[in-house]
C-alpha cells in the first residue's frame, strides 16, 4: 500500500523520470551530412521503441520477439490496385504467392522482367507492403518490364531454407517457355533483385541456378540494395560504426535475422559476442576478411580481429552454409556469376558486405556497377512513400 500510495502521489514525478529514461535509451545523434536528420531521427527513435517493446513483450510472455515487427510491417500491406498504366495481379507460381506487375502499353518487343525478393530479416515484409509495391511498380513503368515479387514463407515459423526453396521454385515456374511467352519477357534480358536479406536471398538463388545446368547463364544480371551476403563476422567496420543505428542497429539485425536459422537464444547471444563460428572454420574467415577487401577509405584506423571460434556449445551449421552467406564461395565460383549491380548505404551496418562482395567480383572480372550513397541509412527503401518519405 505504502508503494501504491507513493506511486500515486508522484505520478508527475515518475512520469518525468519515465520520459528522461525513454529519451536517453532511442536518443542517438544523426549524420551531419543526412538530408533530412528529423524524419531519420524520428524513424530511429519509433524503431528503437518497438525494439524495447518487443522485448518487454517477450520477457513477460505476450509475444515473440520478432512477431509485434511482422504485426507492424504487416499493417503496411495493401491490396493490388491496377492503374493506366500497370496492371497489378496476386496469383501463385506453383502454389507460391506472387504479385505481377504487368505494363498496359502495348510493345512491339519482347519485355525484361524483374524478380524482386524482398527484404525484412527473412522475418518479415511482403511484395504487398505500400513501399515494395511502390518501388515494383515504378520499376515496371519505368522500365517497361514485367515484375514478379515472391511472397516467401517467413521465418520463425518456417526456418531456412524455406525462403530460398520457395524464391528457386517461383523462379523456375517463371523460367518456362510457356509462361515467359504467356507475360511476352525476353529470355535474355531477366533479372533478379532484392534489397536487405532480399539482396542475400538473390545472391544465393542466382549461384544455386548458375550450379543448375538446366538453368545456368539464363538470369542476365542481379541488382542488390545494401545486401547482407555473410554471417560470419559481425563485428566489420560498418557493425562498429552504425551499431546503434540509424534505424537498424546491429542488436535488431541480429536478434531479427539469426530467427531465420534457429530458435536457440544462445545462438542469438553468441553472434552479438562474434563467437558463433566453430572449432576448424577459421578456414573460411578468408573469403571475408575485411582487412583485405575493403577499399582503404573504409578501414579508417580499425583493427582486424578474427571471430571467435570453437566457444559456441551448441552451434548451428548454418552458419558454414554458402546459401546463408553467399560470400563463402572460391573465386572460380565467383567468376560465373552475371552482370552485377550493387548499391551500399554510409549508414548501414550491412555496407562492408556489399563493398567485400564488389571487390571480389571486380577481382574476378565479373562486370558490377557499384552505387555507394553516402547520406542514406539501411532500409531506405521502406521509406520511399509517405508519411516517412526519404528524398535519398
Amino acid at each position: 500500500r505504502e508503494v501504491w500510495s507513493f506511486i500515486m502521489g508522484n505520478k508527475t514525478l515518475l512520469f518525468g523520470i519515465s520520459c528522461i529514461l525513454l529519451a536517453y535509451y532511442t536518443y542517438m545523434p544523426i549524420p551531419e551530412n543526412i538530408e533530412e536528420p528529423w524524419k531519420v531521427r524520428l524513424i530511429d527513435t519509433l524503431t528503437k521503441i518497438a525494439t524495447l517493446t518487443a522485448t518487454l513483450f517477450e520477457y513477460t510472455g505476450l509475444m515473440k520477439f520478432e512477431h509485434l515487427f511482422f504485426i507492424l510491417m504487416r499493417t503496411q500491406n495493401i491490396e493490388p490496385i491496377s492503374d493506366e498504366n500497370i496492371t497489378v495481379i496476386d496469383t501463385e507460381f506453383s502454389n507460391i504467392p506472387v504479385r505481377l506487375y504487368l505494363p498496359k502499353r502495348k510493345s512491339e518487343r519482347q519485355r525484361p522482367a524483374v524478380i524482386y525478393i524482398h527484404g525484412g530479416a527473412f522475418v518479415t515484409g511482403s511484395p504487398k507492403m505500400e513501399s515494395y509495391d511502390f518501388v515494383n511498380r515504378m520499376t515496371a513503368n519505368r522500365l517497361d518490364a514485367v515484375v514478379v515479387a515472391p511472397d516467401y514463407r517467413l521465418a520463425p515459423q518456417y526456418l531456412f531454407p524455406a525462403a530460398i526453396e520457395d524464391c528457386i521454385i517461383v523462379i523456375k515456374f517463371f523460367l518456362q517457355d510457356k509462361v515467359l511467352e504467356k507475360y511476352g519477357v525476353d529470355p535474355a534480358h531477366i533479372c533478379i533483385s532484392g534489397d536487405s536479406s532480399g539482396g542475400s536471398l538473390t545472391g544465393t538463388v542466382i549461384q544455386l541456378l548458375q550450379d543448375d545446368p538446366e538453368y545456368r547463364n539464363k538470369i542476365k544480371a542481379q541488382a542488390m540494395i545494401y545486401p547482407g551476403l555473410q554471417t560470419i563476422d559481425t563485428w566489420m567496420p560498418s557493425y562498429r560504426e552504425n551499431e546503434n543505428g540509424p534505424f537498424l542497429s546491429r542488436k535488431l539485425a541480429i536478434m531479427l535475422s539469426v530467427r531465420y536459422f534457429t530458435k536457440e537464444t544462445e545462438s542469438v547471444h553468441a553472434v552479438l559476442r562474434n563467437e558463433h563460428m566453430p572449432e576448424g572454420s577459421r578456414d573460411l574467415f578468408k573469403f571475408v576478411n575485411w582487412s583485405h577487401f575493403l577499399p582503404e577509405k573504409y578501414k579508417k584506423n580499425h583493427v582486424y580481429r578474427e571471430p571467435i571460434h570453437g566457444k559456441l556449445n551448441t552451434f548451428s551449421p548454418l552458419h558454414l552454409d554458402r546459401r546463408v552467406s553467399p560470400l563463402l564461395v572460391n573465386d572460380s565460383q565467383l567468376q560465373n556469376l552475371p552482370l552485377t549491380y550493387v548499391i551500399t548505404c554510409e549508414y548501414d551496418i550491412l555496407r562492408d558486405d556489399g563493398l567485400i562482395y564488389v571487390t571480389r567480383l571486380r577481382n574476378v572480372g565479373v562486370p558490377v556497377t557499384h552505387d555507394h550513397i553516402e547520406d542514406a541509412i539501411h532500409g531506405a527503401i521502406l521509406f520511399s512513400t509517405a508519411p516517412m518519405y526519404l528524398h535519398s
